[in-house]
């Protein structure tokens, strides 16, 4: 899995926040052994994508590219999710993973 924190500039405002963000989330449900780094990345994107949580999104759709997810297999997710979660989640999703996508093959 790659190796997440939370961003390190916030410290300075919330120190606590990312310290239980690494210890917690990331130290320790992210590594829990129920479901593999690639299960936990498609389970989150699309809560993500669902919730229209867009600032978080990108930073989530890499990690799913490196926990082994493909750009196609994102895709098909995010489209799969429109019809639950709503078609304006699901587009600014899509359009996250393709900018995602087109950054990672140049």
């Amino acid at each position: 899995m790659a190796k997440q924190s939370a961003p390190q500039e916030l410290a300075g405002i919330a120190p606590k926040l990312v310290e239980v963000t690494d210890e917690v989330l990331f130290q320790d449900v992210w590594e829990r052994p129920g479901l593999s780094p690639r299960d936990r990345s498609l389970v989150t994107v699309s809560v993500l994508a669902a919730l229209y949580r867009s600032e978080q999104l990108p930073y989530h759709l890499g990690v799913a590219l490196d926990n082994g997810l493909t750009i196609e297999e994102l895709s098909e997710a995010i489209t799969h999710l429109a019809f639950y979660a709503g078609w304006p989640n699901a587009m600014t999703a899509i359009t996250l993973l393709k900018k995602i996508a087109d950054e990672r093959s140049a």
